[in-house]
């Protein structure tokens, strides 16, 4: 596993705590209004830079296999998650959170299947899945902190 992709994809859980831990500490109003958005918005760049790896696997399948049915539904999921987390964002709180909660596992299903059809690299799956999980504990977190501070 390279360990520049390793350092980069937990170094991109760092807004996901921190906005998250702003949350706890701050009594509402306009600091916590911020890091809600924050985070909300984060999470859909994220989910939508996780599409885009999907275009690259597609990308990269028709440059070695060609035109595929495995490398044609890699190209299609790969523009959902951005779709999904912007339609997301335009949902009420906190179904906003509770939408991109389930968005983060299904990409990673995603993932597992691109691996299994040998569009991504044996070792995606051994970092993908730590991220996976430990960018769902902030977003539990503020949907926790979401309904004690109503």
């Amino acid at each position: 596993m390279p360990r520049l992709a390793v350092a980069l994809g937990f170094a991109g859980l760092i807004p996901f705590y921190v906005c998250a831990m702003a949350l706890w500490v701050s009594p509402g109003g306009p600091i916590a209004n911020t890091a809600w958005l924050a985070l909300l918005a984060y999470a859909a760049v994220i989910a939508s830079f996780m599409g885009a790896v999907h275009w690259g696997l597609a990308l990269h399948g028709l440059d070695i296999g060609g035109l595929t049915p495995p490398v044609l539904r890699q190209l299609g999921f790969s523009v959902v998650p951005a779709i999904v987390a912007w339609l997301a964002l335009l949902s009420p709180a906190p179904w906003v959170l509770v939408v991109l909660m389930i968005l983060f596992p299904l990409i990673y299903l995603q993932d597992r299947r691109a691996a299994a059809r040998g569009l991504a690299p044996d070792w995606y799956l051994d970092l993908r899945l730590p991220l996976t999980v430990l960018v769902e504990i902030p977003l539990i977190a503020a949907l926790v902190r979401y309904f004690t501070l109503q």
